[in-house]
């Protein structure tokens, strides 16, 4: 009796202290407009609130609105803190109904269903508030709706403070460079930037970093604006970074030992629970011998705040150390000065504010017309000569591309186009099987005449939906080509332009292509190989990246467009390798050309040798059947597509006459191989092609 007597007054201890303050304002929910509900406490008691004994525990709202991922939901305190309720969620569905926020909650906003009734942990750090404030005064309710065409009505919300207060994760320190930025209470806009303070701290790389280090990697101005199209609906938004000086000057530092630049990215990485997709598609483009933008993960606080694990990355841009093409100048209107350097992109932009031109040729099967947009001169520098001939040019790929004699050497768009370039653009697109790919951030660059002057299919840009990462037009399935988007999701506004399945008609493209397949599939593209640079990735960011899915609690739970939904960061990775490698066998088996008429290692094969191999194809074992004037030492050995050796050499005493010597294959995996056989001052190298069951 004693027991339940102590019980009971225990809980109305607790209950005593709850002290819930409510709001009911019926009120409209502004269209495509944010509008503010004030709530006033006064009496509070205690009145300061922290995270430890009393303070905020729980934020409830009632309010009808069709379509609630519209809706955008921030408290507010006395004191101008900020922090994110909920963002984007509920898709096409209505209405929060009696909906209640607490950080103690079982299960995340993010996996719950509209009208969200019950008690959900928030998407934002809701016990920031908590930081020993007065609580007594005007709190709001901050609602954005982020898209014309549907409105609703706010109609109550309350708060409640106890002795359970939310709290918030703070970082200390960690494996990552710390970026810290403060906007001096100023909203981040889309644009234009806004002048904010950042520092970095970064001990170099394998030192620890820790929040009470000064910043000693850059302290300065900066400008800083939100980035991204579809991305920009993510409550974790994306930044663009400009280094400032005091006076919004453009200055220039080599961040995290980057080559020095003004212009830089924090990209959020939100669809991606694995933080790496983008990463390892550049890592991999840049092994091909290709420009990438440099990247590198890193610990981000804005205005106090952790936002968790972001990609720092260069922004492509002209000059010595990324696209290295000459810089027009506004007098260079003529002669070889005129041919060079220009940087293109196709992207979502229909001909509206980035200035650029339509392609007379519409996308296959149908549709509306590709757009050019002039990056570099952009559509502000560039000088109508400029602009006159880089058209001009890419209208004469298009034509020879389209025309009759495409395959021709040098009336088809070999004339006009850079073929590796094509070749290693069509393998990228093709492996990653990227939803945007070939049509949205899709670069194109050209130098001078004198320097080449070809189309240059580069660099890449933007891969956080591929490898699986997507849940429309077949993105999920490891099998089907991406250059034939069109046909399977003819409905999307934005296509491929018809260049890319024009050269997939073109036979010795499609050759060139298997043989650079078969050249990388020997390196960077062995599943191995990818398995322990996503392994090792993975390590390297483990600690933080459960530092990231604390304060974003979407790990488990769905956010567009995934296919598939790991329960935990682990699961995500293991997935994401499994995928690529189902991707790697399919394109394997699909795509065309003869591997055996590949010369991966740059050695000719010798027409004139005196003796057989039997079998070739073989599997385990073969046999050099060699004829010798002379005794002598037989040495055979045997190299893969990318030139290495690859198994020990097999040493024979020959005798006059004829030698049979069993070379063993059974360590080969499949593919071509080149066996080089020394006897004498005689060398000759032939081919083999090792076919495993």
């Amino acid at each position: 009796m004693k027991n339940i007597f102590f019980c009971f007054a225990l809980a109305c201890t607790f209950a005593a202290s709850a002290q819930t303050y409510t709001a009911t304002p019926n009120s409209p929910i502004n269209d495509y407009a944010t509008t503010e509900y004030n709530l006033t406490v006064s009496g509070l008691n205690p009145a300061n609130i922290d995270t430890t004994t009393f303070g905020l525990e729980t934020v409830c709202v009632n309010l009808t609105h069709t379509w609630n991922a519209d809706i955008d939901m921030y408290i507010i305190a006395p004191d101008g803190t900020t922090s994110m309720l909920v963002s984007g969620q509920g898709g096409s569905d209505d209405n929060y109904t009696n909906t209640c926020f607490n950080t103690g909650a079982s299960q995340p906003i993010t996996a719950g269903w509209s009208p969200f009734t019950g008690t959900f942990r928030p998407m934002g750090q809701m016990g920031r508030v908590n930081n020993g404030q007065n609580a007594n005064g005007v709190w709001k309710l901050r609602i954005t709706d982020t898209y014309p065409a549907d409105a609703g009505t706010m109609i109550s919300w309350s708060i409640t403070f106890g002795n359970n207060p939310a709290s918030y994760f703070s970082l200390l320190e960690s494996d990552l460079p710390i970026f810290v930025i403060n906007t001096n209470n100023q909203t981040i806009p889309d644009e234009p930037r806004i002048m904010a303070d950042m520092g970095i701290i970064w001990n170099g790389n394998g030192n620890r970093n820790y929040m009470t280090n000064p910043f000693n990697h850059y302290n300065g101005k900066v400008g800083i604006e939100t980035r991204g199209a579809s991305s920009s609906g993510f409550p974790k938004k994306s930044y663009d970074i400009e280094l400032w000086d005091v006076n919004g000057n453009d200055i220039n530092a080599p961040l995290l030992g980057f080559p020095t630049e003004a212009d830089w990215v924090l990209s959020a990485q939100y669809t991606d629970k694995t933080l790496m997709r983008g990463m390892l598609t550049f890592h991999l483009y840049n092994e091909m011998g290709w420009y990438a933008p440099r990247c590198r993960p890193v610990e981000v606080i804005i205005n106090g705040e952790y936002l968790g694990v972001y990609i720092l990355m260069e922004k492509v841009k002209r000059d010595a150390n990324r696209i290295d093409i000459p810089k027009l100048q506004p007098t260079d209107i003529s002669g070889d000065q005129l041919t060079g350097g220009y940087i293109l992109k196709l992207d979502k932009n229909s001909g509206g504010s980035d200035p650029g031109w339509n392609s007379p040729y519409l996308p296959w099967p149908t549709g509306d017309s590709i757009y050019i947009n002039y990056y570099y001169p952009d559509g502000n520098d560039i000088v109508p000569q400029q602009a006159a001939y880089i058209q001009a040019y890419v209208d004469s790929f298009e034509t020879a591309l389209i025309g009759p004699n495409f395959m021709h050497p040098t009336l088809g768009y070999r004339a006009y186009a850079d073929i590796n370039a094509c070749v290693d653009a069509f393998i990228i697109q093709e492996l990653t099987k990227s939803i945007d790919a070939y049509r949205k951030s899709f670069y194109i660059y050209k130098d001078k005449f004198s320097n080449g002057g070809k189309l240059v299919m580069a660099p890449i840009w933007d891969y956080d939906l591929t490898y699986g990462n997507v849940n429309f037009c077949e993105g999920e399935d490891y099998a089907g080509w991406q250059y034939n988007f069109n046909y399977i999701c003819g409905g999307d506004y934005w296509l491929n332009p018809f260049w890319f399945e024009r050269m997939t008609q073109d036979s010795v493209f499609m050759q060139q292509v298997r043989c650079r397949w078969e050249e990388l599939r020997g390196s960077i593209l062995n599943s191995n190989y990818i398995n322990t640079w996503t392994d090792s990735t993975a390590n390297a960011m483990n600690e933080s990246q459960g530092w990231n899915f604390t304060v974003w609690p979407i790990m488990g739970a769905y956010v567009w467009p995934n296919y598939y939904v790991g329960q935990n960061y682990q699961e995500e990775v293991d997935t994401l390798q499994w995928w690529i490698n189902q991707r790697i066998l399919w394109l394997d088996n699909n795509l065309g050309g003869n591997p055996n008429n590949c010369n991966l290692t740059g050695i000719s094969e010798q027409q004139n040798f005196n003796g057989s191999i039997y079998p070739n194809p073989a599997q385990q074992q073969t046999q050099v059947s060699l004829y010798l004037k002379n005794a002598g030492i037989i040495q055979i050995e045997l190299y893969n597509s990318t030139g290495q050796k690859c198994s020990e050499d097999v040493i024979f005493s020959g005798t006059i006459g004829n030698n049979v010597i069993t070379v063993p294959l059974d360590n080969l995996s499949s593919g071509v191989y080149f066996m080089s056989i020394t006897a004498g001052k005689n060398r000759w190298t032939q081919r083999i092609v090792v076919t495993k069951p």
